[in-house]
């Protein structure tokens, strides 16, 4: 039996109002009921501070520093729900030569435990495909995602488009990755409901990990929010209509017995060239 303890998690899936105040309350929300049922952890999806219609240009247009109203909200809920917050928002470059050089926003992912941002990440892939082009008003990141910890778990993030670059998903697992969180947007069309879940469900499978994907559920956007085990199952399923709240135990028995019986992280013939960044 492994020493270290489980880890209780909550995936919020819902729509992202066109109002930051009442999108607070939303996550305020699910912060109590997650924190209620015992979660540690609340996923929530892209682009939390404000969506109207299709495109990304309203949510970049309604970018807020990160000392703004509506993350310091979100430090807020943290704090008070003693629960570790994970989604996107999108930042409004500070005054000065960042401004003057490029006016576009970063769509940033956060990781907030106890009220504090442990960790950031602007979104390295935009999704400029199927005929949009969110490069047109989000400047791209240029660092890998990180890796938080959270008690005993590492945990890697990832923001949407990201999920279709497997080396993104590789960096994280060959950086010790136990778990790796995805806070999407996933825009509907055809096919697009298959590829996201193939693509998260192959994420947890090849890097043997566990995979939290939450995607926004709207007219726009597809939601099918799902927690996904590192044999590649799925163990909690959101629809593609309506707000819901995912739980799971994330179980580091089953992580190591898995990667025991299924040792491709050890078997790999390539090296890793972010290794060595």
């Amino acid at each position: 039996m492994s020493k270290y303890m489980d880890l209780p998690v909550a995936v919020a899936q819902f729509t992202v109002t066109d109002k930051p105040e009442r999108n607070l309350e939303i996550i305020d929300g699910f912060a109590r009921d997650a924190i209620a049922s015992g979660a540690r952890l609340l996923v929530l999806p892209e682009g939390l501070i404000a969506r109207r219609g299709g495109g990304d240009s309203y949510a970049a247009a309604h970018a807020q520093p990160l000392n703004g109203p509506f993350v310091t909200g979100l430090r807020r809920i943290s704090a008070q729900r003693h629960i570790t917050l994970m989604g996107t928002v999108h930042v409004a470059p500070k005054v000065g030569t960042e401004r003057n050089a490029d006016s576009r926003v970063s769509n940033m992912f956060l990781v907030i435990c106890g009220g504090e941002i442990i960790a950031e990440y602007r979104k390295l892939h935009l999704y400029d495909a199927f005929a949009a082009r969110e490069s047109d008003v989000v400047r791209p990141g240029t660092e890998l995602p990180p890796i938080v910890d959270i008690g005993s778990w590492k945990i890697g993030v990832m923001t949407c488009y990201d999920v279709r670059f497997p080396e993104t998903a590789r960096s994280l697992a060959a950086r010790g990755a136990d778990a790796i969180v995805v806070s999407a947007a996933w825009v509907r069309g055809a096919l697009k409901k298959q590829h996201w879940k193939l693509l998260t469900a192959t994420r947890a499978l090849e890097n043997i990990c566990y995979v939290l994907a939450c995607s926004e559920v709207s007219v726009r956007n597809i939601g099918c929010s799902r927690i996904v085990n590192p044999m590649g199952e799925v163990i909690a399923e959101a629809g593609d209509k309506d707000a819901d709240l995912l739980f799971a135990d994330l179980s580091h028995e089953s992580l190591d017995s898995t990667r025991r019986v299924l040792p491709v992280l050890q078997n790999r013939r390539f090296a890793d060239p972010w290794l060595r960044r």
